[in-house]
C-alpha cells in the first residue's frame, strides 16, 4: 500500500511539474524551456559575468526556487542532514563535463523530456545517448563502483548554497551595474517569465523533487538493476501533463507550443550524432555522481555539501564551455565542443575505471 501511495504521489508530482514547464514558457520563458538545470545555470553564471556571451545572460529565479524550495521542504520534513566529504574533487570534474555534455544537447535531462513534449524529435536521439550513458554507467555500478563515504559536516556547510540563492535573489532584484542581463530580442536569456512566478514555479518544483526523490537518472537506474519504475513514472507524467498542456496552448493561442518534427525547433539543432553523444556524456557522468543536475540541486538544499561542489562544477564548465567556443548553438556543434565531449566521456570512463577497478585490485 506504502509502495502505491509513493507511485501515486510521484506521478500528481510530474503532472504539476509538467504543466508548470508548459506554462512558464507561456508566460515568458524560451520555448521547450519551462525548465533546463543545465541552461538556467548557464544564464546565472553568465549574468555574475563568469563568461561574457550576451544572449545567455540572466540570474534564472528557478534555480533560486528550486534550491530553497527543496531547503525548506527538508527543514519541514526533519530531513534536512549537512553531509559530504564523498570525493569531492571528483565529484566537481563529473559534474563539470556532464555540463559540457548537456550544453553539447543543448539541454539537461529535464529539458530532454520538455523538448520532447513540445514535438521536437531530436530529443529522442539526444534520449537514446542518455540512455546508453546510464547503461554503461550501471556496468560499472554492478563491478562495484563507489566513491567514498560521506560525514556529517557543519550545519554551516549545509547552508552556503541557500544562502547564496538568497543573495543572488536579491541581486535579481536590485539589478546593480556589476550585473548582466541579455538584453531584449538578443537571445534566450533575455526571455523569461516574471521574477515572482518563475521564483513560486521553482519553489514549488524544489519542494515537490524534494518530497519524491525525482531523479531521471535514478528512475532508468532503478529500472534496470531492480526493476522499479516508481521514479520513471515522474518524468512520464512530466512528459505527459506537458504534452497536454502544449497542446491545449496551441489550440488556444495558435502559438508554437508543440510542433512536430526535428529542423526548426527552438534553441536546438539536428546534429544526431553529437545530440547522442552529448547526452551519452551527461547519462554516464550523472550515474557514477549518483543524481542528474536536478537531483544535485535538490540534494544541495537538503544539506549535501558534495551536491554543492558538483553544482559548482556544473557552474564553471557552463562558464567554461562559452569562454571557450565548447557550447552547442542552433547551428549545431563547434569542433572545439566535439573535442571536449570526446575528452569528457574519456575522463569519465577513467574516474569510473579507478573508483571499480583498482579499488578491487585494493
Amino acid at each position: 500500500m506504502k509502495t502505491q501511495n509513493e507511485k501515486l504521489l510521484i506521478v500528481v508530482a510530474g503532472c504539476i511539474i509538467g504543466i508548470i514547464g508548459s506554462l512558464l514558457v507561456y508566460f515568458g520563458n524560451p520555448a521547450n524551456m519551462g525548465f533546463c538545470i543545465a541552461c538556467f545555470i548557464r544564464d546565472t553564471a553568465g549574468a555574475l559575468g563568469v563568461h561574457r556571451a550576451a544572449p545567455v545572460q540572466y540570474i534564472r529565479p528557478e534555480i533560486i526556487g528550486l534550491v530553497l524550495g527543496s531547503f525548506l521542504m527538508a527543514l519541514f520534513s526533519k530531513e534536512f542532514s549537512t553531509k559530504g566529504g564523498s570525493s569531492p574533487a571528483t565529484r566537481f570534474v563529473l559534474g563539470f563535463f556532464v555540463m559540457i555534455g548537456c550544453l553539447m544537447f543543448l539541454g539537461c535531462p529535464f529539458r530532454m523530456i520538455l523538448r520532447l513534449a513540445g514535438g521536437d524529435l531530436n530529443a529522442l536521439i539526444g534520449m537514446a545517448g542518455f540512455v546508453c550513458g546510464i547503461l554503461v554507467g550501471i556496468f560499472f555500478l554492478n563491478k562495484g563502483y563507489s566513491l567514498k563515504r560521506t560525514y556529517r559536516q557543519p550545519v554551516s556547510d549545509g547552508l552556503v548554497l541557500p544562502i547564496i540563492q538568497v543573495i543572488l535573489f536579491a541581486l535579481l532584484c536590485a539589478a546593480p551595474a556589476f550585473i548582466f542581463f541579455s538584453e531584449e530580442g538578443a537571445g534566450p536569456g533575455a526571455k523569461h517569465a516574471a521574477i515572482g512566478l518563475s521564483l513560486v514555479a521553482g519553489l514549488i518544483v524544489g519542494a515537490l523533487a524534494q518530497r519524491t526523490r525525482l531523479c531521471m537518472v535514478g528512475g532508468f537506474r532503478d529500472l534496470v538493476l531492480f526493476k522499479e519504475p516508481k521514479l520513471i513514472l515522474g518524468f512520464l507524467a512530466i512528459f505527459v501533463s506537458a504534452l497536454v498542456m502544449n497542446l491545449i496552448l496551441n489550440s488556444a493561442t495558435d502559438g508554437v507550443y508543440f510542433t512536430l518534427g526535428m529542423a526548426g525547433q527552438p534553441v536546438a539543432h539536428t546534429d544526431g550524432l553529437w545530440n547522442f553523444l552529448g547526452l551519452f556524456l551527461a547519462g554516464f557522468g550523472c550515474v557514477l555522481l549518483g543524481g542528474c543536475p536536478l537531483r544535485q540541486l535538490i540534494l544541495s538544499g537538503e544539506g549535501n555539501s558534495d551536491s554543492v561542489l558538483t553544482v559548482l562544477g556544473l557552474f564553471v564548465g557552463a562558464a567554461f564551455a562559452h569562454n571557450f567556443g565548447l557550447a552547442a548553438s542552433a547551428e549545431g556543434p563547434t569542433p572545439n565542443g566535439k573535442i571536449a565531449v570526446i575528452i569528457g566521456i574519456v575522463v569519465v570512463a577513467f574516474i569510473g575505471c579507478i573508483n571499480t577497478f583498482m579499488k578491487k585490485e585494493k
